[in-house]
This record gives C-alpha cells, sequence and structure tokens, in this order.
C-alpha cells in the first residue's frame, strides 16, 4: 500500500498546523517544519528519493519578500535553480505543492514568494502535484471572502488530491485542462487559477522549449534578447581610451541586460560594475573548505570579495561561465563611475550577502563575523577589469582598506598591464598555445590578439610582484600543445601556473562545449606532470582535487626542500604602504611577502588540498561533481 511508505512534510513560514491534523487521520505520517531550521542544501534533495510529499506553505512580506524565517531557504532555491552546478533535474522526483499567502491590495507584490517558489521547484524538475493555492488577505477580492477562507477549500483540495495519490494516481495535476473541455480548477471568468504558471507542464499550449525546459511566456525566462549579447563597435584605436565628451558616453548596463544579470544573481553597481558571492565564500563560512586559492596561497575564503569594475570584455570565451550576457568591446565607451563609489558600494552589498547567512544551519559564528570584514578581493568576477581607466586608483583604494588584490587579466591590454601598480598577484589567462587555438578558444575582438596576447605575456614578466599563468585545460581544444605552452611559459617567466579543468557551465547558443570536453583530474594531473617535466626551473607544488587544479611554481619559492607558495599578507600591505609613500621609488619583489605552504595542500599530500581544519561536504544521492568551480 502506498499509504505504508508515504510521509508528508509540510513547511510552514505561515502557522496551519491543522493541515498537519487532517493529513495524519488519513494514516499518514506527518512532519512539520520551520523553514528556519531546514537545511535545503543538505536535506532537500533526499526528499526526491523519501517518497515524500512537500507542502510548502509560505508568506509574502513587505516589498514582495519572504518572512524571516523563510529567507534563507527562497535564498538558497532561488540561486539553485539557475546555478549550472545543480542542474535543471537537481530536484527530480520530488513532489509538491504550495499554498501562498498575500494581500492583493500590493498589487505589484501579491503572492510573489509563494509564485516564487513554485517556479523554482519546478526549474529544478520537481513535480506539482496540483496547482499552487492562494490565500488574499483582502476580502474583498479573496475568491472565498478570507484568507482563512481560501486556504480551507485548497486544503479540501490539496487532501482528496493526496488520498487519490495513495490510492495510486499518479497523473500530476497541471490545473489546465488539455482536451478543452470543462476544469474545474478554473476561475468563474473562464480563466484558469495558475494559467500562466501552469502552461509549463503541458506541451501543446504555444510554449517554447530552451535549454531542455519547457518555457511558458508568462514568467519563465525570456529568451536571450539582441541587447544581452549586444556588441560594441570595434575601435581602431589600441588599449582602452577615454571618450572625452562625457555626454556621448551611454551607460555599459542596459534594462535588459540589468535584468539578465540579476537574475544570475549579480549585485550590479553604478553602471558597469558588480560583485556576487562565490559559492566558496558560502563552503568556507559552513566549515566545508575553501577555493583552491586557499590552498594554494592561503586566502580566507569566506573573507573573500568577487567583483569587477568592468563587466565588458574583449573576448568571447567558448567556456566562458557568464554564456555572454555581458557586453564585448576593445576600448571603453561608457559612462564611468569613480572607483570610490564602486568599492565603497561593492563592500556594503558583500558585506549585506554574508549578513543573509546570519543564524543559517551550518555557519560557524566565528566565521561568520570574520566574514563581515573583507579581507581580499578577487578582481576575476567576470568582463576585462583592466579596462575600466581608473584601475589604478581602485587597487589603491583596496589596498587602503587592507584588502589584497588578485587581478584577472585576459591578456590583450599590454600597455595596461606595464602600467599597472603593485598587485598582490597578477594573471593572465593563457586559454591556448597557437594563434589558431586562441582565436577558436578565446574568440577575441581585436583583428591583431596574437601580437597582443604575446606583449602581454612580456609585460606580465617585466612585474616584480606575484605573476600567474592561468590555464583551462578544454579536452579535444587544447591539450596536445604541450610545446607551445612551454615556449609561452618562457616568454614570460610567471611565478606561477595554475593548471585547471574546464568548468561545463550548461548549454548554451553560445558555445559548443559538453561534459565530454571536461578533463577528469587523472588527465588534468597527467597535462601537468608532462609539462612541469619540460620546464627545468619549475615544479608541481599543490593541488586542489575539488576543483581539478594543480599549481606549478617557480623553484625559487622552494628554500631548503620546503614550499613557500602562500602570502604573507600584512607583509604585503606593509611593502605597498611603503612603495605608495615613496612615490612608486621603493619597490619589492614577490619573495619579500611569501609564506610557507603547509602539508596538506602539497601535490602528493593525502587531503589533496582539502583544509583538514573543515569537513569535506558530498551530496547525497547526485553525482560527484568533477568539472570543480
Amino acid at each position: 500500500m502506498l499509504a505504508s511508505w508515504m510521509n508528508l512534510k509540510v513547511y510552514l513560514s505561515f502557522s496551519y498546523f491543522q493541515l498537519s491534523e487532517e493529513v495524519q487521520t488519513l494514516g499518514l505520517t506527518c512532519e512539520v517544519i520551520d523553514m528556519k531550521e531546514y537545511d535545503p542544501d543538505d536535506r532537500l534533495a533526499d526528499e526526491c528519493t523519501s517518497r515524500s510529499v512537500c507542502v510548502f506553505i509560505v508568506a509574502t512580506y513587505t516589498d514582495g519578500q519572504p518572512t524571516e524565517n523563510a529567507e534563507w531557504f527562497c535564498k538558497w532555491l532561488e540561486e539553485a535553480s539557475t546555478d549550472f552546478r545543480y542542474g535543471n533535474t537537481y530536484l527530480k522526483g520530488l513532489r509538491y505543492a504550495v499554498f501562498g499567502l498575500g494581500n492583493s491590495v500590493y498589487v505589484g507584490h501579491y503572492n510573489t514568494v509563494g509564485k516564487n517558489v513554485d517556479k523554482w521547484l519546478w526549474m529544478l524538475s520537481g513535480v506539482r502535484i496540483m496547482t499552487r493555492g492562494e490565500g488574499d488577505c483582502n476580502v474583498v477580492k479573496s475568491r472565498n471572502g478570507s484568507v482563512q477562507a481560501d486556504f480551507e477549500a485548497w486544503k479540501v483540495k490539496f487532501l482528496n488530491r493526496l488520498q487519490n495519490l495513495v490510492k495510486g494516481d499518479k497523473k500530476s495535476c497541471s490545473g489546465n485542462c488539455k482536451n478543452g473541455g470543462s476544469c474545474k480548477n478554473k476561475r468563474k471568468d473562464g480563466h484558469g487559477q495558475e494559467e500562466e504558471e501552469d502552461a509549463v507542464t503541458r506541451q501543446n499550449d504555444g510554449s517554447e522549449v530552451m535549454d531542455g525546459r519547457l518555457l511558458s511566456h508568462g514568467w519563465c525566462l525570456k529568451a536571450k534578447s539582441k541587447e544581452e549579447g549586444q556588441m560594441v563597435k570595434l575601435s581602431k584605436l589600441n588599449g582602452v581610451k577615454k571618450v572625452e565628451d562625457e555626454g556621448e558616453r551611454r551607460e555599459m548596463i542596459t534594462p535588459a541586460l540589468r535584468e539578465a544579470l540579476t537574475k544570475q544573481g549579480y549585485k550590479l553597481i553604478g553602471s558597469h560594475s558588480g560583485v556576487k558571492l562565490c559559492r566558496w565564500t558560502k563552503s568556507m563560512l559552513r566549515g566545508r573548505g575553501g577555493c583552491y586559492k586557499h590552498t594554494f596561497y592561503g586566502i580566507e575564503s569566506h573573507r573573500c570579495m568577487e567583483t569587477t569594475p568592468s563587466l565588458a570584455c574583449a573576448n568571447k570565451c567558448v567556456f566562458c561561465w557568464r554564456h555572454h550576457t555581458n557586453p564585448v568591446g576593445t576600448e571603453w565607451r561608457w559612462k564611468m563611475d569613480p572607483p570610490e563609489k564602486i568599492l565603497q558600494d561593492s563592500l556594503e552589498k558583500h558585506e549585506n550577502m554574508i549578513r543573509q547567512f546570519r543564524g543559517v544551519p551550518g555557519v560557524k559564528p566565528e566565521r561568520y563575523e570574520e566574514g563581515l570584514a573583507v579581507k581580499h578581493c578577487a578582481l576575476s568576477l567576470v568582463g576585462e577589469p583592466i579596462m575600466y581607466p581608473e584601475i589604478n586608483t581602485f587597487l589603491r583604494l583596496l589596498h587602503s582598506h587592507r584588502i589584497s588584490s588578485f587581478l584577472v587579466t585576459n591578456a590583450q591590454f599590454p600597455q595596461e598591464i606595464r602600467s599597472l601598480v603593485p598587485v598582490t598577484q597578477l594573471y593572465v589567462s593563457v586559454d591556448a598555445s597557437t594563434k589558431d587555438s586562441l582565436k577558436k578558444i578565446d574568440r577575441p575582438l581585436f583583428k591583431d590578439f596574437w601580437p597582443r596576447f604575446q606583449d602581454s605575456l612580456r609585460a606580465l614578466g617585466e612585474k616584480r610582484q606575484r605573476t600567474v599563468y592561468r590555464l583551462t585545460l578544454v579536452k579535444a581544444w587544447n591539450v596536445e600543445e604541450m610545446q607551445a605552452y612551454s615556449e609561452l611559459i618562457a616568454l614570460g617567466q610567471p611565478d606561477f601556473i595554475e593548471v585547471k579543468g574546464v568548468t561545463y557551465c550548461g548549454e548554451s547558443s553560445a558555445s559548443s562545449l559538453t561534459m565530454a570536453n571536461v578533463p577528469w583530474h587523472q588527465e588534468v594531473v597527467a597535462f601537468v606532470q608532462q609539462l612541469a617535466d619540460m620546464l627545468p626551473q619549475y615544479e608541481i607544488a599543490c593541488e586542489h582535487e575539488h576543483s581539478n587544479c594543480l599549481l606549478i611554481a617557480h623553484t625559487k619559492f622552494k628554500v631548503d626542500g620546503e614550499w613557500w607558495t602562500w602570502i604573507d599578507y600584512e607583509r604585503f600591505q606593509e611593502l605597498v604602504q611603503v612603495h605608495e609613500d615613496s612615490g612608486g621609488q621603493q619597490s619589492f619583489s614577490a619573495l619579500d611577502y611569501v609564506a610557507k605552504t603547509p602539508r596538506w595542500a602539497l601535490f602528493g599530500a593525502e587531503e589533496q588540498g582539502f583544509d583538514p581544519n573543515d569537513t569535506r561536504f558530498q551530496r547525497r544521492n547526485k553525482t560527484k561533481d568533477i568539472s570543480g568551480c
């Protein structure tokens, strides 16, 4: 009998405990859980295989926001629904129903939370067992005269549906008839209660299929607009050029682009900048390990802010993890925000995102407090930070706040690299080693992209502070060019070489990559070993297996047989302050601010780069993600 194993879990942000009692009268076990006490990252996937029916009863609060106890659940669900690492089948097998509470007086926000929870669950392949219900506190427009009566009416339908499931009815209810006949779920005015929502469960209703999901015109993600993939007119001028007349400039972030990036979780700043919380920041807040930069260089991942002062880029890389929603161009042609404002807003928005973790299950209180004070800034979020004309001022501001800087450039702006002030660690992306493969993978906009690329590597070699080549391996695209890679390394003589397997970002019309292009960690290790054997002054130093990443380091960082790849961040701040005070006359080198690398971070260690002070977390019932981050 179905009733012998079927559980019903009711997640409440509004107290309707009577539902629990009436479910139990059907002979079913029932558990009432406060969303604040429920960790979706740990438990929600288990509901897909536990034969449970999950009921989400959620209220819409001020300005369309969830109630306080449901904030974290809703935030996690929203991010998971658009995060390629979870995938659009993450909650396949989850059977659910949603009842939302709101007030139709607030037209723009009526039942927003209920609609969103329903939408996000569906986007992750959850199956609704019945049409979403809505309770309206506005007695004038309430379908049943009051919010209590709305709930009672929905509850009757839900219990009937539950009884049918117990009897073996596995058909999901769309709330809309397919055959054109009468439907008991339709409103008196002829419109289905959730016509725009539940059309997504039908494939013959004129909806469109995109990225393997059925999209309806009502609320689903829209196809990429022309503006979202906008091309900026190419200029014959080299480098980053300021437009003289401020009045002629336009804003980089168009309304369509703003909408697309906001949906992806960006916190946009001004007209051309953004900040976003890295998944490793969340992981380290919960004691579940840090990113590869923690393993290789000793950053505190929970205190790292990922941002960019320029969303624009001069490449359209096939593995771009932003699916090319950011603008592209070869010079600065937009209105420009002051660096002080960008940094201030970045810190404020980052801190606000960290504050949302207060009281979240599993978050360590001491790391939460530390996370409120940013110590590192990764200028690698998206786009080309070096395009921002005031990048040097922005870097100085970071250092004045004693925030270390990790700046990534795509090696198309050699003069800007040469003019950079000292950076804690400066990266260039070396995505290919020949002209043809670079054109195929990075798809650069500059016609003279190869000379620019080579000159950027030379410019990097002129820097005295820490420098890094970042190699992204794309299987069947750039993993056979060993000799050419060694020649490029000789050209720029970087301090470090990071070699990482490409991260699969999901299907996209902008790229033909599939999971077949993602190398296994063993394949990355084999590539790195072959490459290191060709470089007489380099050896493999560190490994972060979870990110599918290894570090090759110059042997000058190996002192008396021990690696010193970590960074003494306080010493760097002292040195850069002396440099500034001297007007740039007092310089310093990468070896002046090194720290000893711990044993667990070294290549060949049993931990494979995972900090033993943290606890490794594996999602249950899910295939291991071998693509890294």
